[in-house]
């Protein structure tokens, strides 16, 4: 299977549940930023930038843990800032595998090896490596030498361990393809477990520092499908952990709404509204983001924020949904997890 059961049956289980109460809005996954600090000042991302005036506060473990329970979503997916420099990441984990959900550990790989210890092998839990191509290329993107390197050396510290490692990979607009099929080649020879990739973005924290910089990496809608048009081949020789439904969207091949709450944000300001990557507000709850929140102001073409992103956060929820989805779409979906 592409996911462990133990993952596919929680969601299964989950979504039925929610269905069945009458439930609307359904959450999926938990964006969690304990910190916002980071030892890398990557080109494409924002929170450092975003954050600046607090960038040296975090959440408490039972602030993180409470923000579990009030999203309830069966995904965690632990981020930031770099997580791995979250003093009590440990503890924080055990925490969240105790509520038995799962969690993806989303860091940039350098304090993998140091911190490892602190964890254990578990269905559970990925550690979810970003790496945007071969050495040269990612140690550009991130802005410091041997970052590649390192981040390499943790994963095969993590597999040799027992961990589930996948990794994500932001297609840019001068991504080369043919160095990405490189680099997931190399991975699976290290016996990564799965791949997902996103389009680069240019949301408002990183055009508003740079502009002239966003507009020459980031993408626009257009872009993004001839660059996942071209990449269609590319993805069918390796373990994908995107679904195909977002994938078939990324390529222009079918069209899908956003659902930014289906991945609530929870940072150390509140819970960040609407979306990931758009900030109009921080709010006191979870409850209070779903109930006053405009979501028909967003979205493209309701927001011209929003008309060129295409970014998983929003839209894979409503691929895993099953949203205004087909029988084609559902058979494709059982199919590509049981392969």
């Amino acid at each position: 299977m592409r996911y462990p059961l133990s993952l596919t049956s929680s969601m299964a289980g989950y979504i039925i549940r929610k269905k069945i109460a009458g439930q609307k809005k359904i959450p999926l996954v938990l964006m969690l930023e304990p910190l916002h600090a980071c030892n890398l000042t990557c080109t494409g991302c924002g929170r450092i930038r975003e954050y600046s005036t607090s960038i040296k506060d975090k959440l408490s473990v039972a602030e993180c843990l409470a923000s579990v329970d009030e999203a309830g979503t069966p995904i965690v997916s632990i981020c930031g800032g770099e997580p791995l420099i979250y003093p009590e990441i440990g503890e924080l984990v055990r925490g969240i595998l105790k509520r038995k959900k799962h969690i993806y550990l989303c860091t940039n790989g350098m304090f993998i090896k140091k911190r490892l210890h602190e964890f254990r092998p578990t269905p559970r839990m990925f550690f979810n490596v970003h790496l945007d191509g071969l050495e040269e290329t990612h140690d550009l993107a991130v802005e410091r030498p041997g970052v590649f390197k390192a981040a390499i050396e943790g994963i095969i510290a993590a597999k040799r361990a027992g961990f589930l490692v996948c990794t994500n990979t932001t297609i840019y607009k001068e991504t080369d393809l043919a160095e990405i099929d490189q680099l997931f080649a190399y991975l699976t020879r290290l016996g990564v477990d799965g791949f997902l990739v996103a389009p680069a973005y240019g949301y408002a924290a990183v055009h508003a520092t740079n502009p002239q910089g966003a507009a020459e990496i980031f993408l626009t809608r257009d872009e993004i499908r001839a660059k996942f048009q071209e990449a269609q081949g590319l993805f069918n020789k390796y373990r994908m952990m995107s679904t195909p439904v977002y994938l078939d969207f990324l390529a222009g091949k079918r069209e899908l709404s956003c659902t930014a709450w289906g991945n609530p944000t929870r940072n150390i300001k509140g819970w960040k509204g609407p979306c990931y990557l758009i900030t109009d507000a921080h709010h006191g709850s979870f409850q209070e983001l779903l109930d006053n929140t405009d979501w028909d102001r967003y979205g493209p073409g309701n927001d011209p924020r929003c008309d060129h992103c295409m970014m998983h956060c929003g839209f894979e929820p409503t691929a895993a949904l099953g949203v205004k989805a087909s029988m084609s779409d559902h058979l494709k979906m059982l199919m590509w997890q049981l392969t």
